[in-house]
């Protein structure tokens, strides 16, 4: 539960996600990167130990996801799968670079995490395509691991920009409070979610010292 002046913004289980999701996302692309550099290859070296790791983290990461949706709260997901599909007029609106109000989350995050998902889910196929084509070279196809690059440049421009708000711009940073934390300063909410933010946040006690020190509220 939230304290006064803060209001609880991302569950335990969300929270599960997204960090399995980020962790699985770091530890592949680390490994990755040192299969397709040639120059990070021969400093490493060990190239069946690194590509045997990209494997088993793959692995792992489909199965902690699959972990956290069953054994947390599966209802939550599903409302916030369909919060997360839903665009309204002001969603629309958001994106044509208009200042209107938005809900827990705004368009921007709605669409991070629509490709996020897509991103997902071609990652796991293009990737077993390539584990299995050195088994089969029956399905073993140029194109599956152009995919996979492409997937990967592309992935790397998105997290960037999404590291970019959630560490550096001073207006959004505070979000990463509720990532960790799971709430966020009622103020702040009102500020960047009012169609979500309970009434009267702005009204709300700030919190104490006992919170730690926060980014400033834009």
């Amino acid at each position: 539960m939230a304290s006064p002046g803060w209001v609880l913004r991302f569950s335990r289980t969300e929270r599960a996600v997204h960090w399995v999701h980020a962790s699985a996302f770091f530890l592949l692309l680390a490994s990755g990167l040192v299969l397709y550099i040639p120059s990070l290859s021969v400093a490493v070296g060990h190239r069946p130990v690194v590509k045997a790791i990209h494997v088993y983290v793959a692995v792992a990461w489909v199965a902690a996801l699959l972990l956290v949706v069953l054994v947390g709260d599966r209802k939550g997901l599903r409302a916030t799968a369909r919060e997360l599909d839903l665009y309204d007029r002001d969603d629309r609106r958001w994106l044509a670079a208009r200042r209107v109000p938005q809900g827990r989350f705004n368009a921007g995050q709605k669409l991070n995490a629509a490709l996020n998902a897509a991103f997902a889910l071609l990652f796991a196929v293009s990737g077993f395509l390539l584990w299995y084509g050195e088994r089969n070279t029956d399905f073993r196809w140029t194109s599956t691991l152009l995919l996979h690059d492409l997937l990967t440049i592309v992935s790397v421009l998105i997290v960037t920009g999404h590291l970019y708000l959630a560490l550096i711009n001073p207006t959004t940073r505070h979000s990463l409070h509720g990532m960790i934390h799971g709430s966020v300063r009622a103020d702040w909410a009102s500020r960047h979610h009012s169609k979500w933010a309970p009434p009267g946040a702005l009204e709300a006690p700030l919190p104490r010292e006992r919170h730690g020190p926060q980014a400033p509220a834009p």
